[in-house]
């Protein structure tokens, strides 16, 4: 089984609700301990919304999941664990909330497909 370094909630967003994204994520970010990145305003990686990323270790996995089930305030969230194997995490691991859109997966294809890469 591979070892969870850490996991990233991505909050979907678009014109509309982006200032609702930021207020989850802000809340998020002031009530645990959770790295909020930018606010994307296109689609980054593998994700086909704009998002932002809100980063968390293990530890505060059961917090994060449980407030966000009850406050993302209608947005779509996307969690996935941090293993190393970023296709697998993206693919095969992850848990929606929300609306389910398809990732672009292809952007983990080529050389080192699905090990650890920052994007």
């Amino acid at each position: 089984m591979p070892e969870i370094a850490g996991y990233h909630a991505h909050v979907y967003f678009d014109a509309a609700t982006k200032d609702t994204a930021r207020q989850v994520c802000e809340a998020a970010a002031a009530r645990f301990a959770v790295v909020m990145g930018r606010m994307h305003d296109r689609p980054v990686g593998p994700h086909p919304r704009a998002s932002c990323q809100l980063a968390f270790g293990p530890d505060a996995l059961a917090d994060v999941l449980g407030w966000l089930m009850l406050n993302r305030a209608g947005l779509t969230v996307f969690v996935h664990p941090e293993t190393g194997d970023e296709l697998a995490d993206h693919r095969d691991r992850a848990i929606w909330m929300g609306e389910m859109p398809a990732l672009d997966l292809s952007v983990f294809d080529g050389p080192g497909a699905g090990q650890a890469t920052r994007r």
